[in-house]
């Protein structure tokens, strides 16, 4: 299904919303031999001022924005639990300084503060987080590594949306967009309680895939230019010798030091180029399944995350595509612990204590913005004159870096969904440069962009304005007064 057959049966949808028509269940419908033509039917409405889709690493954060302005705040979600790439996909949360330690003299500064550094002491009075601890090794990829409890992260998230005020649907998705012209209406949703239509005057789509932004028939590509992963938990493990087995076969790699199973000054990051590693068949064996040997801890005896990527030929909105690809991912996660268990000391009797219940994107669909970041942006370190939050982390460190360790700024403009007057894109929805692509995408960007997209949606919702009409100062001014870092 392309954009524009994609966009054209979500309209259908909606229509169906506002027609009336058979109730929910009603089976009654015309066919013909490609498709199957359903009945319109009457929808239950619930009204919101704000609906953020997807609670995910962007959306927990624009959810509780929205919420603490006032507004009446909903956040759909599709699993059980909020949290997203955050709890399921990466290695540690990036970044929330910036890369001070690479650039002799530079200053350190915490440069992305607000909810973000809120969930972060929520973990550290639970025992969740390793705290920001500083990079002894390679430090000029990142100079701190954030590493969370992932399940502790999805009770922090959880119990911070409710006490913020946000009406939490989990076990839910997106499966449609009511039009009213360039505005968004509502948001179809469906969940074992049947098919509802949510109302709002603001909406947010944080759903990695851009699905709400899709139904909603905004400008988009699929690039399908990174590669999905299922990253791993192992158990039975001892990431002390882990650090040890590097360092015998001298392979300079990642280390950080922090909190672990309550203790300070523990590795709880480490990692090396297994590349160069002189073991027969080792380095073959772990590229052949996409195996980074990069992980964090914050317990004894656990890795986190053990990452295994795979590059899909199409793109991951491909459903059979990724029918295909779970079943790899987990062959693949069964081949790593064997590799574990056969040449890495303290692993021997390693097992698979977490896996994530769907394969992690980079990126799914790009949403056409108001203003697409640059690769010069990124590097250079650009501030704009509508900033709403600065970052300094980059992926592709040590090649590409911000300059002089400093941050660049996103703009509001970069989050507001092209053609539409009511919809923010947050999270990995923006920037098509794959190299710019590379920082924005990352887990403490995408907070960034929530708290921003979230506050933003709420002044738009108490003002009955649409997204260009807010001024720049009153936003500015919220994100400000909730503890958002701007350079001066």
């Amino acid at each position: 299904m392309d954009r524009r057959e994609f966009s054209r049966y979500s309209l259908l949808a909606g229509a169906g919303v506002l027609a009336g028509g058979k109730a929910y269940g009603d089976a009654s419908g015309s066919q013909t031999a490609a498709y199957y033509e359903e009945a319109s039917r009457k929808l239950p409405i619930r009204q919101f001022d704000v609906v953020v889709a997807g609670a995910g690493t962007a959306g927990v954060v624009a959810a509780i924005a929205a919420a603490r302005q006032g507004v009446k705040t909903a956040v759909i979600e599709i699993k059980g639990y909020p949290g997203g790439t955050a709890t399921e996909g990466g290695t540690a949360l990036h970044s929330f300084y910036n890369l001070w330690k690479a650039f002799p003299g530079v200053k350190k500064r915490q440069v992305v503060k607000g909810i973000a550094q809120e969930i972060i002491d929520r973990l550290m009075k639970v025992g969740g987080c390793t705290g920001h601890a500083e990079m002894f090794e390679h430090y000029n990829y990142d100079s701190v590594c954030t590493a969370i409890d992932t399940e502790l992260y999805k009770l922090v998230a959880f119990e911070m949306l409710v006490e913020a005020g946000v009406q939490v649907f989990v076990n839910t998705r997106v499966v449609g967009a009511i039009m009213d012209g360039p505005r968004v209406r509502g948001a179809i949703v469906e969940s074992r309680s049947g098919r509802e239509a949510f109302y709002a005057k603001s909406f947010v789509d944080s759903t990695a895939y851009g699905d709400l932004a899709a139904y909603a028939g905004a400008q988009y590509t699929e690039p399908n230019d990174h590669a999905v992963c299922n990253s791993v938990g192992l158990g039975n493990v001892d990431v002390d010798k882990y650090y040890e087995f590097f360092q015998a076969n001298k392979l300079k790699g990642q280390l950080a030091r922090g909190m672990r199973s309550g203790q300070p000054d523990q590795i709880i990051r480490v990692g090396a180029d297994t590349s160069r590693i002189a073991i027969p068949h080792f380095a073959e064996a772990a590229q052949a399944i996409g195996l980074s040997f990069i992980t964090t801890t914050v317990h004894d005896n656990y890795f986190m995350f053990i990452k295994l990527n795979y590059k899909m030929p199409v793109s991951p909105t491909d459903r059979d595509a990724v029918s295909r690809a779970e079943l790899e991912l987990r062959r693949r996660q069964y081949k790593a612990v064997e590799l574990f268990r056969k040449y890495v000391p303290g692993c021997e009797k390693a097992f698979i204590a977490r896996t994530s219940p769907t394969l992690n994107i980079r990126r799914g669909r790009l949403i056409a913005c108001d203003y697409d970041i640059t690769h010069a942006d990124v590097i250079e370190g650009r501030h704009f004159n509508d900033d709403v939050f600065v970052y300094g982390f980059h992926d592709m460190a040590p090649g590409l870096q911000i300059a002089n360790g400093g941050t660049y700024g996103i703009p509001y403009r970069a989050l507001c969904v092209a053609g539409i007057e009511n919809l923010y894109a947050a999270g990995m929805l923006i920037t098509s440069d794959f190299r710019a692509h590379m920082s924005t995408r990352n887990t403490v960007c995408c907070m960034g962009q929530g708290q921003a997209t979230g506050t933003a949606a709420a002044l738009c919702a108490a003002r009955n304005i649409g997204s260009r009409e807010l001024k720049y100062a009153a936003l500015r001014d919220a994100l400000a007064e909730a503890d958002v870092y701007f350079e001066s």
